[in-house]
C-alpha cells in the first residue's frame, strides 16, 4: 500500500509541476498574441505531445508571431521561418554537404528545419519533392541527407500554414502528409476591441521584444511525459475508439481515420486536460478536440464535398461529427438512458 500511495504522490507531483509550466508559458504567450487563449492552448497540446500544427489560415494573423513568441518562452530553443515556394528545394530545408577546401572533405550545413519551433509559411505552394523532404522530419524527429541521418533538436514543433483564399500555383498535401500534422487549427481575426489592443501594444515597438523564457527545454520534457499520467476513464477510453472508427462509415466519408487518429485523439484529450489544470479528462475534452485532431484525416466523398461548397466548410464538418457522435454517443448520455430505464415503472 506504501508503494501504491508514492506512485500516486509522484504522479501528483509531475501534474502539478506540469500544470505550472503549461500555466507560466501560456501567460507568457498571451502577452503577444492577445485574445487567442483556446488557440494556443491547442498549439501546446501539440507541443506537449510531440506533434505538429497545420493552419489554414489568411495572411496577418499571428501565426509567424506566435512561432517566434514560443520560441523566444523557451531558453536555448530556436525559432526558423521556411517560406515555401514552387522553387524551393528540399535541400533548403534540409541543408546539404559542401565542400571545405581547407579541409579537403565535405562538411554538412545544417538547413532551417533544425531548430526547435519551425514555422512552414505556405506549405502547399512547395513542389511535391520539398513537401516529402519535410515529412521524414515531422514523422521520425530526423532528416536524413547524403545517406547519414542526423536527428532534430528537442523538442520540435512544427507549425505549418495554407493560404485557403489563393490556390494558383499551390500543390495540394497529399492525405498520407496531412496525417502527419497532429491537429489543424486556424487563429482567426481578432475582434474589434482585440484588434484596438493590439494596435495600442505596438504602439511603442513590437512586443516580440520584451519576451523573455520563462520555461526551459528540460521543463518541456516534463510537460511531455505528464501527459500519460493524466488519467482516462476506459468508458471514456472505449468512446474514443468508438469515435474514430464511427469517420470510417459515416455518411459523407470515402476514407475514414487511421489508428494513427485514434492514438493522436489519445494523447491530444489528455494534454487538453492537462492545459486546463485538470488531472481526468471528461467527454467534453473529446467533443472539443475531435474535429482539429480528425478532419483534416478524414476522405470526404466528392458528394460531400460539393454540399460543403454550398453550405460551408465550418457548416459541413459540424453537420459530420453530428453523424459521429449519433452512430458513437458519449458514454454519460448512454449511462442516464441506462439509469431512466431503470427507474421506468416495469409491467405487472
Amino acid at each position: 500500500m506504501r508503494g501504491v500511495a508514492q506512485l500516486e504522490q509522484i504522479k501528483t507531483s509531475k501534474l502539478e509541476q506540469a500544470a505550472r509550466i503549461a500555466d507560466l508559458l501560456l501567460a507568457n504567450i498571451e502577452t503577444v498574441v492577445l485574445g487567442k487563449t483556446e488557440e494556443i492552448r491547442l498549439v501546446m497540446t501539440a507541443l506537449a505531445c510531440g506533434g505538429h500544427v497545420l493552419f489554414e489560415d489568411v495572411p496577418g494573423t499571428a501565426k509567424t508571431v506566435l512561432a517566434r513568441t514560443i520560441a523566444q518562452s523557451i531558453e536555448g530553443s530556436r525559432a526558423a521561418r521556411i517560406q515555401c515556394t514552387p522553387d524551393l528545394q528540399p535541400t533548403d530545408v534540409t541543408g546539404l554537404s559542401v565542400y571545405n577546401q581547407k579541409m579537403r572533405d565535405f562538411e554538412f550545413r545544417p538547413g532551417p528545419i533544425f531548430g526547435n519551433v519551425i514555422l512552414v509559411d505556405e506549405i502547399n505552394r512547395a513542389m511535391p519533392k520539398t513537401q516529402s523532404a519535410l515529412l521524414e522530419a515531422m514523422a521520425e524527429r530526423q532528416v536524413t541527407v547524403d545517406g547519414v541521418t542526423r536527428e532534430l533538436p528537442a523538442p520540435f514543433l512544427l507549425l505549418a500554414t495554407e493560404n485557403p483564399i489563393e490556390y494558383e500555383g499551390t500543390f495540394p498535401l497529399p492525405e498520407a502528409q496531412l496525417d502527419r500534422f497532429f491537429v489543424k487549427a486556424a487563429l482567426g481575426y481578432p475582434s474589434a476591441d482585440q484588434e484596438l489592443g493590439i494596435v495600442d501594444d505596438q504602439r511603442d515597438g513590437h512586443p516580440l521584444a520584451r519576451v523573455r523564457p520563462v520555461v526551459s527545454i528540460e521543463e518541456i520534457g516534463i510537460l511531455h511525459e505528464a501527459v500519460s499520467v493524466v488519467y482516462v476513464d476506459q468508458l471514456i477510453e472505449r468512446w474514443m475508439i468508438d469515435l474514430v472508427r464511427a469517420t470510417r462509415s459515416a455518411a459523407g466519408v470515402a476514407v475514414g481515420a487511421s489508428v494513427r487518429g485514434s492514438l493522436a485523439l489519445d494523447r491530444a484529450v489528455r494534454a487538453w486536460a492537462l492545459l486546463h489544470d485538470r488531472a481526468y479528462v471528461t467527454p467534453v475534452d473529446v467533443e472539443e478536440l475531435f474535429l482539429p485532431v480528425i478532419a483534416h484525416r478524414i476522405v470526404f466523398t466528392p458528394l460531400a464535398l460539393a454540399e460543403a461548397r454550398r453550405t460551408g466548410w465550418t457548416g459541413m464538418l459540424d453537420d459530420f461529427r453530428a453523424r459521429c457522435l449519433e452512430i458513437a454517443p458519449p458514454p454519460l448520455l448512454e449511462l442516464e438512458e441506462q439509469e431512466g430505464l431503470a427507474e421506468e415503472p416495469q409491467p405487472a
